[in-house]
């Protein structure tokens, strides 16, 4: 049986605070969720109990190697991979640049990466530096602005003989656009071209499964997800052993650990892999790890939908507010950006401060997307659902915006 909402909550020391009288409402999960008590207690007792440095022929020592081999098992349950596949780093942006110039360095002048409008500068700007080092070309995919999803015929007609990598987001950070990233790496890979999918947006909303995918390359951010400020990776080791990436002479050659270049984040790989078994622990007892997460994040959606569906109808009903992103009811996560005639987003996130509300503002890095939209200024007020939001909270959040007209 899964676990209720009231269950989840006690979890989260952070939904304690108390601002103007109202116990916080964190509508701010797209940039960072809460952490619960059992990720920072992984994390506390790695520091405390286990602290060391890896490969050594003392306990301390060993027991990090085995719990750094758990997170990589932990993860690879958690992409639906195979652990040699599963790799950490400081967040996705620097893995991306990681990536970036590892597979650039094998490719030719005048070959061609495709990128989208759609898509977090995170995966956007690493690929047109390793153009700009090696002569690459990069060809950007149009965002059709009515319905907020990816221009599939620009996509296809993108796709060429020198094409060598699509790069794609699985949900937009800002729209909460789902796109059909399976089609898309398909399209990849019949042009002989590989994926990257940035799956930062959408992790913490659906279970990667990065076989039915059939990326090359998947990255996140367990942040996003109840976790510590990390990365995470999965990267076919057949690539990963192929490419030219910067290491020191001593460090292993081989997959995984080719990636992950000096002293790791013990700490919060391990606090990364807790965040997953919390996950995990949502879709209650029996079971493997998968089974155990597909029942989490089936129950997690099903209550995201009908929230989601709860602020869409009650902010469309307020005068002057403009919601961007796809309806409720279709392929996207339960992410909600709008703005609201003759308010800027700042202050509109600090007025709903005032009723214990707390959002974010601006382009999220998505800043194509804001262009795109005309709302390169200011940006979009951005509100998204955790596993711990409420319908009171949401009700709470629509007044605030209401009382501002």
């Amino acid at each position: 049986m899964s676990r209720s909402v009231e269950s989840i909550r006690s979890d989260f020391p952070a939904l304690t605070r108390v601002e103007n009288g109202y116990p916080v409402a964190y509508f701010d999960g797209p940039g960072g969720t809460q952490v619960p008590t059992q990720v920072a207690g992984a994390i506390t007792d790695y520091l405390l109990h286990h602290n060391a440095n890896t490969h050594w022929a003392y306990p301390t020592s060993s027991e990090t190697d085995a719990m750094l081999e758990n997170a990589r098992v932990v993860f690879a349950d958690f992409f639906n991979a195979t652990p040699a596949d599963v790799s950490f780093g400081n967040n996705t942006t620097t893995i991306t640049f990681h990536i970036a110039r590892g597979l650039a360095r094998g490719w030719k002048t005048g070959d061609e990466i495709i990128v989208t409008e759609i898509d977090h500068h995170g995966n956007v700007a690493p690929w047109r530096a390793a153009a700009k080092d090696f002569g690459l070309v990069v060809k950007s995919v149009l965002l059709d602005t009515k319905s907020y999803r990816l221009d599939m015929e620009s996509l296809a007609a993108a796709i060429g003989p020198r094409t060598r990598l699509v790069a794609i987001n699985a949900a937009s950070n800002a729209l909460g656009t789902i796109s059909d990233i399976a089609a898309i790496c398909a399209m990849a890979r019949q042009a002989g071209a590989l994926s990257f999918v940035d799956a930062v947006h959408y992790a913490p909303h659906n279970l990667i499964d990065v076989r039915k995918i059939g990326c090359d390359f998947l990255a996140c951010s367990p942040y996003k997800f109840y976790g510590p400020h990390a990365g995470a990776l999965f990267a076919r080791s057949d690539i990963v052993n192929t490419l030219d990436i910067p290491r020191l002479e001593p460090a292993p050659e081989e997959a995984p650990e080719r990636l992950e270049s000096g002293t790791q984040n013990h700490e919060g790989i391990i606090g990364s892999a807790a965040a997953v078994e919390y996950i995990a622990s949502i879709g209650g007892d029996g079971g493997t790890r998968r089974e155990r997460l597909t029942r989490a994040f089936s129950t997690l959606h099903e209550r995201g939908e009908a929230l989601f569906a709860q602020l869409w109808e009650g902010l469309s009903t307020i005068d002057g507010l403009i919601i961007y992103g796809p309806p409720p009811g279709t392929a996207r996560t339960h992410t909600l950006s709008f703005t609201l005639r003759g308010r800027d987003t700042t202050s509109i996130a600090k007025h709903l401060v005032s009723h214990g509300v707390y959002a974010s503002n601006g382009d999220f890095y998505a800043a194509t997307i804001a262009k795109v939209l005309g709302q390169e200024a200011h940006g979009f007020l951005r509100t998204g659902m955790a596993c711990y939001t409420t319908a009171d909270e949401v009700d709470r959040l629509v007044r605030g915006v209401r009382a501002l007209v």
